[in-house]
């Protein structure tokens, strides 16, 4: 047992330069380290031994490129730190929601050496990133010895902490689709605390607006389910509407509905569900605002809920 999360003697260590390299590593029984945060948190806080092999990809320089892709998308690299994404013009002016998400995750410690990809492969259903991922359609790349296969993010996300990637499957790229004129979104995550708070509640929203009504919505709820999911009901309650407080209180039920909330040491079941409703009518108002130019701070929630870091809007 290793509680403080520090290398036994006998535990290897490896840093492969390529893809190539990583795989072969993985193949042979290792595991991924990146930013190392989850990893190390699970060790001091559950005991949880670290693995024999760790294979650290920090060194991949093509798996931390930001960049547009051929069509107009977004192409993200697993190794993107949360800090870099928060921070970027393309991802602030387009898809706010990730910025929203991305400068909210742990501390800025943890936002300093933290990875998009690692909070993804968390599959923590309260974790911060994945939301706005569904909401932009994000699909993701994993590479093996064996070859290259692609999947929607949600298909990643099996259950609290599990994924389908298998171990020796290497995340290597994030695909988000572009993202039309006359959009906009947002990312809100209610917690207690203004630094290292996982979700009590937290939705993501994507909306386009068309000669006066949403003609595209995208709903996600997260940290009120198992897995970090998209609420059809709740979008099919904002397409076609003119984003009238009827139909976002109708979404909102939607996705209160949807959400399958658990006790805790932090809240009730009850109180999660009922957030749930209340953090999703703040999110799809400021989405709405955002896709007619009305600027909301980014991060939204400290705007929304006051439950964010201080953090001014650069």
């Amino acid at each position: 047992m290793n509680p403080v999360g520090v290398a036994q003697p006998d535990q290897a260590y490896v840093a492969p330069i390529s893809v190539e390299g990583v795989v072969e590593a993985l193949a042979a029984g290792g595991r991924v380290i990146a930013g190392g945060t989850d990893l190390v948190v699970s060790a001091r806080r559950d005991g949880t031994p670290l693995p024999e092999w760790l294979v650290d990809i920090t060194r991949v320089e093509a798996l931390r490129a930001t960049e547009t892709a051929d069509g107009g998308g977004l192409r993200l690299g697993p190794l993107a730190r949360h800090q870099d994404l928060a921070g970027d013009p393309t991802i602030r002016a387009h898809y706010t929601a990730l910025a929203d998400a991305s400068a909210i995750v742990g501390s800025p410690a943890t936002r300093w050496v933290g990875t998009i990809g690692g909070n993804v492969m968390s599959a923590s259903p309260g974790a911060a990133t994945i939301g706005p991922l569904l909401c932009f359609d994000a699909i993701a790349s994993l590479a093996s010895t064996t070859g290259t296969r692609t999947l929607p993010v949600a298909d990643l996300l099996i259950g609290p902490s599990r994924t389908s990637a298998r171990d020796d499957e290497l995340l290597t790229a994030f695909d988000l689709a572009p993202v039309a004129d006359g959009s906009g979104s947002c990312y809100v995550r209610l917690g207690f605390r203004r630094q290292m708070e996982g979700a009590l509640a937290g939705a993501a929203v994507l909306v386009r607006l068309m000669d006066g009504a949403i003609s595209d919505a995208r709903v996600a709820i997260t940290g009120v389910a198992p897995t970090i999911r998209r609420v059809m009901e709740a979008e099919a309650e904002l397409i076609g509407s003119t984003g009238d407080e009827d139909a976002i209180e109708a979404a909102a039920a939607a996705a209160q509905a949807a959400s399958q909330p658990a006790d805790d040491f932090r809240a009730s079941a009850a109180y999660r569900a009922e957030m749930a409703s209340v953090v999703c009518q703040r999110v799809i108002r400021a989405a709405i605002a955002r896709a007619t130019g009305t600027h909301v701070r980014i991060p939204a929630s400290l705007e929304l809920l006051g439950a964010a870091p201080q953090q001014v809007d650069r």
